[in-house]
């Protein structure tokens, strides 16, 4: 028989229904991936995917106020200790946190990450862009491997990596409309080095080989971080690889939508097509459960602080690896979530 995942998450039906309703509408990459998690996994996704959206809508959208954020920290504080306020996003992450032993300082990384963005803050070097992605972003890998039991260091290292190589790539697909609402996030040494004024590009936003170079090296720069993400897959728990392998492969799927289109993502915003997303994640399915593990590479310097609250000391051992029935049953579900997601997926192209 294969095994069953218990569903922890003490968490009404119609509060599910809202996170994931939040997942749908802020992030159809993320939504596609999350349908071919198994079901246990993924309702707290979703309910971690909530709260991380309403704390970046209620910044934007109240102008990068400071005193956003200390209601956004008023907020957590409520969270941990079990008085969640009205909403729920975060009565979800209440439960997430309950469930899961959710360590708090992978939340409050976030907020600081959301704190920077109210600031208007710019990053010099690459280093500094690395911080930033850490906590917006890296967070959300490690939060996602504690809820999969994966606390293993370099399992939540490599979560963090594939956090921070999809941030990469976000920025890379948005610099056009970044510029436009005041904010920059490409590395300023890469502008000045390749000639460009941060000051004058954000006053006119403007596409130019130089600064499609930038672009291209800021995706290298993310293929470099998905490739080191790739063996930590292998140390996730069998049922969850073919998601995570698919949210990875649908980012990485995007920075090479802005390699087609010349590096330019001033003029226009790179999406990747619903047929080609089936596509990838259908290759996710086919070769996650065959991952190997390799040598352990240390974290990257900047989110340390991540792996050292997320990971377990005694969660070295090895997650088990599946049976043969086991494997079969997994396929057969697998596939049947496929076929699920390709039926929406013409639903939502129909005119």
């Amino acid at each position: 028989m294969p095994r069953r995942w218990p569903d922890r998450l003490d968490l009404s039906t119609e509060d599910r229904a809202a996170c994931r309703a939040s997942v749908r509408a802020g992030s159809r990459s993320f939504h596609a991936a999350s349908l071919i998690l198994p079901r246990a996994y993924r309702d707290p996704a979703y309910a971690l995917y909530a709260f991380c959206r309403i704390a970046d809508d209620a910044v934007d959208e109240h102008g990068g106020r400071l005193e956003t954020l200390a209601e956004l920290s008023d907020r957590l504080d409520r969270i941990y200790a079990g008085r969640p306020a009205d909403s729920a996003a975060d009565r979800g992450l209440a439960a997430v946190a309950r469930a899961y032993e959710l360590p708090r300082a992978l939340p409050e990384a976030l907020l600081e990450g959301l704190e920077w963005d109210a600031r208007g803050q710019r990053y010099d070097e690459l280093s500094d862009l690395y911080a930033y992605a850490a906590r917006v972003a890296g967070t959300v890998g490690a939060m996602m491997a504690v809820i999969m039991g994966a606390r293993e260091r370099d399992t939540v290292a490599r979560a963090c990596d594939l956090g921070v190589a999809m941030q990469l790539t976000n920025i890379a697909r948005d610099v056009g409309t970044d510029a436009r609402a005041g904010r920059i996030y490409l590395p300023v040494a890469w502008l000045v080095d390749a000639g460009i004024d941060p000051d004058s590009f954000l006053a006119t936003p403007r596409p130019s080989p130089a600064l499609a170079g930038v672009v291209r090296r800021l995706l290298e720069t993310a293929e470099t971080l998905y490739g080191r993400a790739d063996p930590g897959i292998a140390g996730l728990p069998p049922g969850c690889r073919p998601g995570i392998g698919a949210a990875r492969r649908l980012y990485a799927g995007i920075g090479r939508e802005v390699a087609r289109r010349g590096h330019d993502s001033v003029s226009g915003r790179a999406v990747v097509p619903g047929r080609r997303k089936l596509s990838m994640v259908g290759v996710a399915c086919l070769t996650s459960l065959a991952g190997r593990r390799a040598a352990a590479l240390p974290p990257l310097p900047e989110t340390r602080f991540l792996v050292d609250a997320a990971a377990l000391p005694d969660a070295a051992r090895a997650i088990p690896r599946p049976s043969y029935g086991e494997r079969i049953a997994w396929v057969a579900e697998l596939f049947a979530r496929l076929e699920e997601q390709e039926r929406l997926q013409r639903q939502a192209e129909r005119p």
